[in-house]
């Protein structure tokens, strides 16, 4: 169902760390990791929408909780992939330095997340350094998942897509909404 080359190029990346990168790439896919990051960009948000805020944070917090749900509760029971970490044929060389996730990874979770922040900040905002930053913040968390070994490229690459679309469509609906009142 999914093609080899994608498990090709997740032996490459995850045969390709480096003893000082492990934890860095543990730090990068820590969940608490972002914290600052977040209270940063709620802040950017206040200065830019003052009382309105809230809009603006409820629609980022939906982007999250769709992309979540879509990628978890939707994709990952109906394909059924099993992460690399759980695949017999690559217990004797798969590189896993935070051990392994649950049992199916199609499709990631935290790359559908952080995209879903990156382009729902980068719609909201439209502040082109802030959303490219954003973006490569993304796409890092996303790398950090095939380094880690806990997802093949395909997985990730559907989580954005999965948190990229889910912000776009809840944006035209906050757009709508919010011209109303």
């Amino acid at each position: 169902m999914f093609p080899t080359w994608d498990s090709d190029l997740f032996q490459l990346i995850n045969q390709a760390h480096t003893p000082w990168l492990d934890q860095p790439m543990v730090i990068i896919s820590g969940k608490l990791t972002w914290i600052p990051l977040y209270a940063f960009l709620i802040y950017l948000l206040y200065k830019e929408y003052k009382l309105m805020v809230w809009k603006t944070i409820l629609y980022l917090i939906s982007t999250v909780i769709l992309a979540d749900q879509v990628s978890s509760s939707i994709l990952k029971p109906l394909f059924k992939r099993l992460r690399p970490c759980h695949v017999d044929a690559f217990q004797s060389w798969i590189h896993l330095p935070d051990g392994c996730g649950g049992l199916y990874g199609f499709c990631s979770s935290h790359s559908a997340n952080a995209f879903a922040v990156a382009i729902g900040f980068f719609l909201i905002t439209r502040n082109k350094p802030i959303g490219s930053l954003l973006l490569v913040w993304a796409t890092l968390i996303a790398y950090s998942r095939i380094y880690l070994g806990a997802h093949y490229p395909l997985d990730v690459v559907m989580g954005a897509i999965v948190g990229g679309l889910g912000a776009w469509a809840l944006f035209l609906t906050y757009a709508k909404l919010t011209k109303k009142s």
